[in-house]
């Protein structure tokens, strides 16, 4: 079965956000190892982290996914702006590497007018020295929705970069069903379809987790513009069978959804928990709807 989450907040440390995960009924979930904007990360706190790792063990959490701060450009051609994201990177990994069983998911950046080839070039090279240092954390490469010269709308683009690292095993991919529905991928029609191309172009175990979000745009908009599950363009039967889907068992699947308050993606989270127990979209709207909010 798969694992749902939602992103937390890290501003409390590790085991807060532990509490807040088995508050919303989640068994994983995902947060930013700094600000999402990029900035410092707080001091360590190695007492924080093993109580969130006992936490982890006693309700039998999944993989979490930590997320890296949207301001990182692998892509980049500028030399001084390439070297704050690897040592960025770098500070990030050595912080993860404390935790057990985690991703480090990164959208692979804009090529900026370098052209898809230099910039494809330019993330391997990144990656490749982030890796060297040693760390243990598997690195995730996002799909995204293709905007602008934005890299990673299409799966030869995660390919590509894959194969510059000579295909290292420590990397891998993250679906995100808004950006890929965005970049022209219907998966809202055709989830199989899909991911048969993925498992044709990148590999489909490769695949670590999914970032579960419905889409303020139809596919091929190319605009990222993420939704309430139900209220997009996705709609609610493409969930139901998205967590049914044999090939996605037990991956962390993410809520990114525009909720403002846990109780939000506490709902959701209970909805898709039906919708792997066979609830129809009816009997898992009537269920969540009965349930008092706090």
């Amino acid at each position: 079965m798969p694992y749902y989450g939602c992103h937390l907040s890290i501003s409390k440390g590790f085991e807060a956000m532990g509490k807040d995960a088995l508050f919303i009924g989640a068994d994983t979930f995902a947060f930013f190892p700094r600000n999402p904007r990029g900035g410092q990360m707080r001091p360590l706190d190695e007492l924080d982290i093993q109580r969130l790792k006992q936490l982890l063990q006693d309700h039998e959490f999944g993989p979490l996914v930590a997320h890296a701060p949207y301001i990182y450009n692998m892509a980049t051609g500028d030399p001084e702006a390439s070297a704050v994201v690897r040592q960025r990177m770098k500070e990030d990994l050595e912080r993860l590497d404390h935790l057990p069983n985690v991703y480090y998911n990164i959208h692979p950046g804009a090529h900026v007018g370098q052209g898809q080839e230099q910039g494809i070039s330019n993330v391997a090279s990144v990656i490749k020295d982030v890796l060297s240092e040693g760390f243990s954390t598997p690195i995730l490469l996002e799909t995204m929705a293709g905007k602008g010269t934005e890299l990673g709308g299409q799966f030869q683009e995660l390919a590509a970069i894959i194969s510059e690292l000579d295909s290292d095993p420590q990397v891998g991919v993250c679906l995100d069903t808004c950006h890929v529905s965005d970049g022209g991928y219907d998966v809202a029609q055709d989830l199989d379809g899909v991911l048969d191309e993925l498992d044709q172009v990148v590999g489909l175990e490769r695949l670590a987790a999914v970032h579960v979000n419905d889409s303020k745009n139809p596919a091929g908009s190319h605009r990222d513009r993420h939704e309430l599950l139900g209220d997009g363009t996705l709609g609610l039967d493409f969930f139901r069978s998205l967590v049914q889907s044999p090939r996605l068992k037990d991956l962390p699947m993410i809520l990114e959804t525009p909720n403002k308050k846990l109780e939000g993606y506490k709902r959701e989270i209970a909805m898709l928990r039906a919708f792997e127990q066979g609830a129809t979209v009816q009997e898992a709207q009537s269920q969540i709807e009965s349930e008092p909010t706090q």
